[in-house]
């Protein structure tokens, strides 16, 4: 079944202000609206606007609560908001690091809920562009407690008891909550994660920002399942990830050509590199540019994504 007439609209990405970010985003965005350093640009966020379709003007946050189950499928909790409406379930972003992130870490479900908020932060990072010494923290060193980490950030010294590893484009990390991570700089990173803001800042450089010490030693996990992720090639696509909260797959498409992207569950198809146009029965064409989300509705079968020039694109789901 189609989705009740609700076609594939495109979002503006928002751009959020942060002091380890940049000021310059090209080749991504020529323009930011803010003289302030950017950190992210959150393409599928309740605050991103929608700029084609029958809800253009309105926010992704709006377009959830008019439409429902149209938007997001029968759902369930998982796809609940804090306010018991629907929410689209995957906040996908762009990260632009100029320094090191704050050391922090995520709620997994259980603790999250235990706080009033509707779900954890999962996430994934498939990393767009790196320089030579490109490295991320991401977990503890064998054999670190969570008494280590307390001495270690009194003494100022945590970055010591992480586990830093390289990367280089094209990789995809799996960042499991409870994992305690950062990012340092030299990268370009798409992530996709649970639709979730909850972080707790564990150490950060001196920056003067609030710290949650204690809410981040209680959900910490000293061994997770973080880590690189092999990608497997499919037919037509590269699956880049499969995971309980997300799928992420990797389409390249030559000039002239399409393809054909089965949609299972609400989600969106991002651009990569160069211009595509997402098409989906009975609807108006999208175009989709770099650095732009298309979202999908539930219910839809698939849609057709369509290039002149050649293009990249990731299709981001919720199984």
């Amino acid at each position: 079944m189609e989705s009740d007439g609700l076609g594939p609209f495109r979002l503006a990405p928002w751009f959020s202000e942060r002091p380890w970010g940049r000021l310059d985003l090209r080749p991504w965005y020529s323009e930011t609206g803010t003289k302030e350093r950017v950190g992210e640009a959150w393409l599928t966020g309740p605050q991103c606007v929608v700029e084609t379709g029958e809800f253009a003007g309105r926010t992704l946050a709006q377009v959830a609560a008019e439409a429902g189950e149209r938007l997001v499928g029968a759902g369930g909790k998982d796809l609940v908001g804090k306010d018991g409406g629907a929410e689209f379930p995957l906040l996908v972003k762009l990260l632009f690091p100029r320094e090191k992130l704050s050391v922090q870490v995520h709620p997994d479900d259980a603790m999250a809920r235990s706080m009033g908020e509707p779900r954890g932060k999962t996430e994934c990072w498939y990393v767009m562009d790196a320089e030579a010494e490109a490295k991320i923290a991401l977990g503890l060193g064998v054999g670190v407690t969570v008494e280590a980490v307390r001495a270690a950030i009194g003494a100022g010294n945590l970055e010591e008891l992480l586990e830093w590893v390289p990367v280089s484009a094209g990789e995809m990390v799996f960042v499991d909550a409870g994992t305690v991570h950062s990012i340092g700089p030299g990268v370009v990173l798409l992530e996709t994660q649970q639709t979730s803001d909850v972080t707790f800042r564990m150490y950060d450089y001196g920056r003067g920002r609030e710290l949650h010490l204690e809410e981040g030693l209680r959900a910490l996990k000293t061994r997770t399942a973080a880590g690189k992720v092999k990608p497997r090639a499919m037919d037509g696509f590269v699956r880049l990830i499969e995971q309980k909260y997300f799928v992420v797959d990797r389409y390249d498409v030559a000039a002239g050509d399409e393809a054909i992207v089965p949609v299972d569950g609400a989600g969106c198809v991002v651009g990569l590199s160069g211009l595509a146009t997402v098409v989906g029965e009975g609807c108006e064409a999208v175009e989709l540019p770099m650095g732009r989300a298309v979202v999908v509705p539930s219910g839809r079968r698939e849609v057709i994504v369509k290039t002149g020039a050649g293009a990249s694109f990731v299709r981001c789901f919720a199984p």
